[in-house]
């Protein structure tokens, strides 16, 4: 009999090693699944301290590539910001960590699997509702959450249990992933203070980023990312030298206020430099090939595909039904996007596609054009304003 545990190897995962062997006698698994938290060297140390805590054994998984296949395309796809600010950083994980949790489960005839979600945030629903849907024979145990353990009570326990816990652990809480990385901390429990400079982990300072732009070329093939600099690379590779390019410039940090899944708000901030320049540049691409009506529609469905996928619903078979528009959608999303990066902004320097629908061999706005004629403008503009004419005279 034994338990499997999902594993970041951060304050809330580490202390559930012990407290769960010691509370439940049973045998503790851990599983990291890797979906872009981890810096080359960072495997054999994360292992090292999961066997110290005391598990009976230690499982790496590759989730960076499901990640993208899966989820990061879609909001790549969808321009998906959540209140326009945030591109669901770490939250799109959870899917794909619960899945491969589930699979080691299985085969090490686990008959629980355990997280370290606290009962106040988002990641407890997104794990227990792709755990259900995944293994509705497994329980499901979250010590921090049943209990309502506050990190500085998981701190002294470790360190009873002589285990070292980084000050800045318990300070902030830091989650990161390939999409950008979520900071938690006292400031953000408030709606009034920002993060200090210090607090954003990966990303330079805007006010200490180079004193010269950095410009970048961008290849999007059917809406996805293909190439920078006319380099290709694969996705997961091209997103890494995003953020890290990003990084160095000061982009990507901003601090989100929104509705958590459980009817309260929140505030978080995060660091996302790749994903903010690539919803930038593709959603500029996109004006240049779609027709005004695909992008309202595709707008919209993107908004509520984000919420949803926000709230753990990516097994509803909406979900499925909105990728078979946003795919559809994407089949002239070709081109490049020229962008500037510079102390924490990203300017478009311009875009070009083949199926540009900006032909100015037909028309240039606010000049000449082969489509109409004059007389035809003027009958248009009179019919472009009747609804408000009726409605004036009908209303006095």
């Amino acid at each position: 009999m034994s338990i499997v545990l999902a594993f970041s190897g951060g304050l809330d995962t580490s202390f559930c090693v012990p407290y769960l062997k010691e509370q439940t006698g049973k045998e503790i698994y851990t599983v990291t699944v890797d979906t872009g938290g981890l810096d080359e060297g960072d495997a054999e140390p994360l292992e090292a301290k999961a066997l110290a805590l005391g598990a009976k054994g230690h499982y790496l998984i590759d989730g960076k590539k499901d990640l993208f296949d899966d989820h990061l395309s879609y909001l790549i796809k969808g321009n998906v910001l959540r209140g326009s600010v945030y591109p669901l950083c770490v939250g799109t994980e959870r899917t794909v960590q619960a899945r491969k949790v589930v699979d080691i489960a299985r085969e090490v005839g686990a008959t629980a699997i355990a997280h370290g979600s606290t009962g106040a945030g988002n990641d407890q629903v997104r794990f227990d509702v792709a755990l259900h849907a995944l293994a509705p024979d497994l329980e499901i145990i979250t010590p921090i959450r049943d209990e309502g353990f506050s990190r500085q009570f998981t701190t002294d326990f470790l360190q009873e249990r002589g285990f070292e816990v980084a000050a800045k652990t318990t300070a902030y809480s830091i989650n990161r992933g390939l999409w950008g990385t979520t900071i938690g901390g006292t400031e953000t429990h408030t709606t009034t203070q920002p993060l200090p400079d210090d607090a954003y982990p990966y990303t330079t300072s805007p006010a200490d980023a180079p004193d010269s732009p950095l410009d970048l070329i961008l290849t999007f093939e059917k809406g996805l990312p293909v190439a920078l600099d006319a380099e290709a690379f694969d996705p997961v590779t091209l997103i890494e030298k995003l953020n890290a390019l990003g990084g160095q410039h000061g982009v990507g940090r901003a601090i989100h206020v929104g509705d958590t899944i459980l009817g309260i708000k929140g505030r978080v901030g995060f660091e996302a430099p790749a994903a903010l320049i690539l919803i930038t540049a593709h959603r500029e691409l996109e004006k240049l090939v779609l027709s005004k009506w695909q992008q309202v529609q595709k707008s919209h469905l993107a908004d509520f595909y984000g919420m949803l996928l926000h709230e753990g619903q990516f097994f509803d078979p909406v979900m499925r039904d909105i990728e078979a528009f946003l795919d559809s959608s994407q089949q002239v999303v070709d081109g490049t996007v020229t962008v500037r990066l510079f102390k924490g902004h990203i300017d478009v320097l311009g875009a070009d596609s083949r199926y540009s629908l900006f032909n100015t061999g037909i028309a240039t706005y606010g000049e000449e054009n082969a489509l109409w004629s004059g007389r035809d403008a003027r009958g248009f503009t009179r019919l472009a304003g009747l609804q408000g004419v009726l409605a004036r005279k009908a209303r006095g």
